[in-house]
């Protein structure tokens, strides 16, 4: 499981489009988001760094958890 702090989240909106857009990279994946703990937590085959570039390919800033 990969964790990255992410800034700039604040409703499900966000939650959505976080989680399809690491998907849309892996099907798979399994996206755990959590809004309080500005957390995303990711089960997948990608690699870390790739799924904080499709995570800042949202808007979002990913720093290191």
């Amino acid at each position: 499981m990969q964790t990255f702090n992410v800034q700039g989240m604040s409703c499900g909106h966000c939650v959505k489009a976080i989680t399809q857009a690491v998907q849309a990279r892996d099907p798979a994946a399994d996206v755990q988001v959590d809004l309080v703990a500005k957390t995303v937590r990711v089960q997948s085959s990608l690699p870390a760094d790739t799924v904080a570039e499709v995570i800042k390919e949202e808007g979002y800033e990913v720093r290191p958890a």
